[in-house]
């Protein structure tokens, strides 16, 4: 079949099942102004990191909410933020492939989510997405959630739902002249972990570093996990001036189980729930980062940032079916660079904070489709994006209890894009093929936000906001940009041409702090046009028609006393076609109703903590069931608990992760043809994790 030269390892997983409806077989598998938001202070030197964009719905996870949290993955800790859905496809007990979906974008989920570290975009070109099971969670030193998609004027396309951003631990920032921390554990499914770090602080110069490896037989067959993640900096601060260099890298292999099929007559679930229908298949990635930068006092109150990077990643995937094999080989290199200058000075007697840049990023992709390992490519694909984007964003405080924030982006992106077909190469039965048509394009985008915050008392506020935001085709949305066949199934050539999507966002909410009791809650209304997604009935990528999301969140957290600690959110998504065949149903893999509560317990001090928390979610659609005419992948809940300590410099933890070993799924994609098959992703039930370990 055609679809399974065409796609990443990743994308491979969505499109697997359907690939097996169109081959006619069974189911097999497929914000700047800190005073300007009401957030805790932030102290950090990148401009772009800050404690909120005024008027938008903001949430920030610290250090010790990481280190409390019953979660073993940074997806666990980003579930809890409300608005926050997974989805998960392989069943890794360390979130590997996880997917982070901000305000219900289903299987495009990372392609609608941008995801920073230290405040630099690291969204690639492809539809992987960002992995963030290879960034360190001792590393974190908080991580901000700005939901809505305001955050495109700073940080440019992909900031349709919200952005993450990810803040790294310094040297500088713990203080002491050197400390290590040494951890190890494990767990079920022949789990092993381990984590060590060290910092350093002498004079201006300060630098950190943070590795660990993980290794599981993971909870199916052909599940097994083998990673390691590895990131470190060192940085050189005075008053007027500070650089720094940052180095990472990542190595994972990770085996692929695909899905357990569900028919009238056929329930894989129930009778062998962690067999694999694709035993042989896996996909291994390997990363590669450097980041550079200075930040230099121009005067006071203005700040010259300039920083620049390069990341490198491969990938490899092997698919093994009953009518086609297939081998994937993508290298993906990203330069960039991106000076801004941070102004913070009153202007007329008002406070005022401007930040203003430029981004580049230089992106290429060579992608290789062969049979088989080793053979000649059938399709080798070779895309090239560059991006130029000059951008402004202010706030000033019109009032002392009045913010307000605006900001523009303009944005060039051009695409090349060409596919050598190779008829000669060796391939399956029955494939047929034609090489695409070359693609050589400009475009010219903007994105717009305006913001605005009102304190009435040091306890309550409003906020609004309106924004337009966009998002380009990724390099495997333009490979598979179709059709690639003719109504007699006989090949055609595509030209990689799809359409950019655009968002236009209105969000409103209020803020309460009264003593021990904080609230944040809002409602947002959202509607796309051109978003881009896949049809398995047609085989390839289009544009849909517009779409419409709209919903609330609500977060809260109580200090009951000085021991005891609740928190918890929940909210309202709903993901609907606006227009076309599909008016009115909902979008698939979005659930309507979500939430957590959680608690923490210091039982003994430092010495014995509780902590535990209840994520549940409501029904939602399967992946390919536009038409919402199949079965809902159902709604569940679970409990997690950890109970931990530190004694002096050692300190350990035992956690339960699905107290009550719930059997769930939150991926399945539905048959094209048939009513009642599908085929669904199994995670696992109960988890036990053991660690610890020791400082220094």
């Amino acid at each position: 079949m055609i679809l399974f030269s065409r796609y990443s390892p990743t994308a491979k997983l969505r499109l697997s099942f359907a690939a097996a409806c169109l081959a006619g077989t069974a189911l097999i598998t497929p914000a700047l102004a800190q005073e300007a938001t009401s957030l805790p202070p932030v102290n950090v030197d990148a401009s772009r990191i800050s404690g909120g964009i005024v008027g938008a719905s903001t949430s920030v996870i610290t250090a010790e909410d990481i280190a409390r949290s019953p979660g073993q993955t940074v997806q666990d800790v980003l579930a809890t933020v409300p608005g926050i859905q997974l989805q998960s496809l392989f069943g890794g007990v360390n979130g590997a492939g996880t997917t982070v979906d901000v305000r219900g974008f289903g299987a495009f989920a990372t392609a609608n989510t941008l995801i920073l570290i230290n405040g630099r975009r690291i969204n690639d070109l492809d539809l992987a997405g960002v992995d963030l099971s290879t960034i360190p969670l001792q590393s974190i030193e908080r991580i901000e959630v700005t939901k809505g998609n305001s955050g495109a004027v700073l940080y440019g396309d992909n900031a349709v739902g919200g952005v993450i951003n990810v803040i790294t631990k310094t040297g500088a920032s713990v203080g002491k002249p050197i400390q290590m921390r040494v951890e190890g554990g494990v767990g079920s499914f022949n789990s092993s972990q381990g984590n060590v770090s060290l910092t350093t602080n002498h004079g201006p110069w300060s630098s950190a570093a943070f590795a660990n490896a993980f290794k599981s037989d993971g909870y199916r067959v052909n599940n097994a996990t083998d990673q390691r993640n590895a990131v470190g900096e060192v940085r050189y601060t005075t008053p007027d001036f500070s650089a720094f260099l940052n180095l990472s890298g990542d190595d994972q292999h990770i085996g692929l189980p695909g899905g357990r099929l569900v028919t009238p007559l056929i329930n894989e679930l129930a009778t062998n729930r962690r067999g694999a229908a694709t035993p042989f298949d896996f996909g291994d990635k390997q990363g590669a980062n450097a980041t550079a930068g200075f930040t230099k006092t121009l005067w006071n109150g203005a700040e010259l940032i300039v920083d620049g990077g390069v990341r490198h990643k491969l990938q490899q995937g092997s698919f093994f079916g009953t009518f086609a094999d297939n081998y994937v080989d993508s290298t993906l290199t990203t330069w960039s660079i991106t000076p801004r200058l941070n102004i913070k000075n009153d202007i007329f007697g008002l406070r005022s904070n401007i930040l203003t840049g430029i981004d580049y990023y230089d992106a290429t992709y060579d992608s290789d489709r062969s049979k088989a390992k080793g053979l000649a490519p059938i399709h080798a694909y070779d895309l090239s994006q560059r991006t130029v984007a000059g951008y402004w964003q202010q706030t000033i405080g019109v009032l002392p209890t009045t913010d307000l924030s605006y900001g523009a982006r303009i944005q060039n992106v051009s695409i090349s894009a060409t596919d050598r077909y190779d008829p000669t190469a060796p391939t399956q039965p029955f494939y047929a093929s034609a090489q695409d048509a070359p693609l050589n394009s400009s475009e010219t985008q903007h994105a717009l936000h305006i913001g605005l915050e009102h304190r009435f008392t040091d306890s309550f506020a409003v906020f609004g906001r309106a924004a337009r935001a966009f998002r380009t085709p990724n390099v495997d949305e333009r490979v598979a940009a179709g059709p690639h066949l003719d109504p007699f199934f006989n090949p055609i050539p595509s030209n990689f041409a799809l359409k950019t999507q655009t968002s236009y966002d209105v969000e409103g909410g209020i803020r309460v702090r009264a003593g021990r009791f904080e609230l944040q809650s809002s409602i947002y209304d959202m509607h796309l046009k051109n978003e881009i997604h896949f049809n398995p009935f047609l085989g390839y990528n289009l544009n849909l028609d517009p779409t419409h999301r709209y919903g609330s969140e609500t977060s809260f957290s109580l200090a009951v006393t000085d021991t005891v600690r609740l928190r918890g959110g929940v909210a309202y998504t709903r993901a609907v076609f606006e227009e076309g065949q599909f008016t009115g149903n909902d979008v698939p893999l979005v659930s309507r109703v979500s939430g957590n509560l959680g608690a923490t317990w210091d039982v003994w001090q430092k010495y014995a903590v509780i902590d535990a928390n209840v994520r549940f979610w409501g029904a939602r659609r399967m992946d390919n069931d536009q038409r919402n005419n199949q079965a809902l992948i159902p709604a569940n809940a679970t409990l997690d608990l950890k109970l931990s300590g530190q004694y002096d410099r050692f300190f350990w933890s035992a956690s339960v992760i699905n107290v009550f070993d719930t059997l769930y799924y939150d991926y399945a994609i539905a048959s094209q043809f048939t009513s009642g098959n599908y085929s669904a992703y199994p995670l696992p039930g109960r988890v036990y994790m053991l660690k610890a370990g020791v400082t220094f």
